[in-house]
């Protein structure tokens, strides 16, 4: 088995960092072998959500930039955004476990976490209804809290039959031809990209009851004016903060060949909160209802 190679920067790093622990646990500020009460860094959103919403939010010592919501998470250190890590960082906090989704990284500084000697675990991203239960109970079996997993599991299952009821009542409106609806990933001027196939902005298009108006890629791919015309989509989703970073629905219309489609003709834009709209969290039965409804008054 190839070694790990440590930067020495990093190796003096984690001497601190077992000094810290070491001096936690003898000041009582970290759990004995076998206490319940641990140090977690959660990152990305929707786990850091999973984790208040089990009443688990005492053993967390630090999260990403991504986790928002609820907003007393945001009074916790924060770790930096979710895909650009920092080995020192996490482990300047001496947690006893780091909870991320497989879209954190880089891969390299996930490593340099487990071989300091911090349990690591995880999750797959899994944008379906399904990876979020599953996510539930990983989370609930890691925290201690299996009982308040399953009574979470069992409200999310209820919420997501009406979700879905509200959802059909968009599909039956538009039975002849499903309402197409193009997702702009926007938060940055300089990089405008559309969702394609397996993305979890084109997951909520369909649970919401339309139909993702490009096809034939995966994952996401710069918008050119050629291809927001041949999409033509019926409406234009957005996150609020992409819709915001470009100045508003005026600031898309001038986005490449977004004036020249149906959307775009009639102004029919919609957006939500980014974490909200593609977190896949515990709010996604809610999500979905809401995307419906706004998808229905913007196509009417």
């Amino acid at each position: 088995m190839r070694r790990l190679s440590l930067s020495p920067s990093f190796s003096a790093a984690r001497r601190r960092v077992l000094g810290t622990s070491a001096a936690l646990l003898a000041g009582g500020l970290l759990p004995a072998a076998g206490a319940a009460q641990q140090r977690i860094v959660s990152v990305g959103g929707a786990l850091t959500e999973i984790v208040y919403a089990l009443q688990a939010e005492r053993d967390l010592v630090g999260v990403d930039s991504t986790s928002l919501y609820p907003a007393m998470a945001q009074q916790l250190p924060i770790v930096g955004y979710a895909r650009t890590l920092s080995a020192e960082g996490v482990l300047a906090l001496a947690p006893t476990q780091l909870l991320a989704t497989e879209e954190a990284g880089p891969p390299a500084v996930i490593r340099q976490i487990a071989a300091a000697g911090v349990p690591v675990t995880v999750l797959p991203a899994k944008h379906r209804f399904e990876g979020l239960l599953e996510r539930v109970q990983r989370v609930g079996a890691i925290t201690g809290r299996v009982a308040a997993a399953k009574v979470l599991a069992d409200k999310l299952n209820a919420d997501w039959v009406r979700t879905q009821a509200a959802s059909r009542v968009l599909q039956n409106k538009r039975a002849q031809r499903p309402l197409r609806v193009l997702f702009i990933l926007a938060h940055s001027p300089s990089q405008i990209m559309v969702g394609g196939e397996g993305t979890a902005a084109e997951a909520m298009i369909v649970y919401a009851g339309a139909r993702n108006a490009v096809q034939g890629f995966e994952g996401y791919k710069p918008l050119t004016p050629e291809a927001a015309i041949v999409a033509d989509p019926d409406v234009i989703l957005l996150t609020r903060q992409g819709l915001d970073a470009n100045g508003g629905i005026e600031g898309i219309l001038r986005l490449p060949g977004v004036a020249q489609t149906a959307a775009g003709r009639a102004r029919r834009v919609v957006s939500l909160e980014a974490m909200y709209l593609l977190g896949f969290g515990p709010r996604l039965p809610q999500a979905v209802g809401e995307l419906a409804q706004l998808l229905d008054k913007a196509a009417t």
